[in-house]
């Protein structure tokens, strides 16, 4: 299938829609996810178009992952967490809502578990949770 121009995260990437910003490289883009399932829980998504790892390109894909890392290490230091949860879907069968290629990255604790999915963030809670993980970084 096609890439759509038009999803979310190609417009979050023109500035069309707003997005809380973590970090920013040549090659990839990290926000908070709006309907975060753990506190912390961003997405890490690549600049150029992808419609998920199946048509990525290797540099696409490591560019990703190496973001995730960075990530990864930010989220846990900034909640004190225990671990961290990576996702990543392809195509609708395999759970893709978003046609872009992106990568969930979620801190977790020993013990709680993922809330549950579809529940809109309070923006002032997601703001002060991205000041928490821009300060690990």
């Amino acid at each position: 299938m096609a890439y759509d121009s038009d999803n979310i995260f190609a417009k979050i990437l023109r500035g069309e829609i707003p997005s809380e910003k973590l970090y920013e490289d040549e090659n990839t883009y990290v926000f908070m996810d709006i309907m975060p399932r753990a506190n912390g829980h961003c997405l890490v998504i690549p600049k150029a178009p992808a419609r998920n790892m199946l048509d990525a390109t290797p540099d696409q894909l490591a560019a990703c992952l190496a973001t995730v890392q960075k990530m990864g290490h930010a989220v846990m230091k900034a909640f004190g967490a225990d671990g961290v949860t990576v996702q990543q879907f392809n195509e609708a069968a395999g759970g893709q809502e978003v046609f872009h290629l992106h990568y969930h990255v979620l801190p977790r604790h020993e013990g709680k578990a993922l809330r549950a999915p579809g529940q809109m963030a309070d923006f002032d809670v997601l703001k002060s949770q991205a000041d928490q993980i821009r300060a690990a970084l």
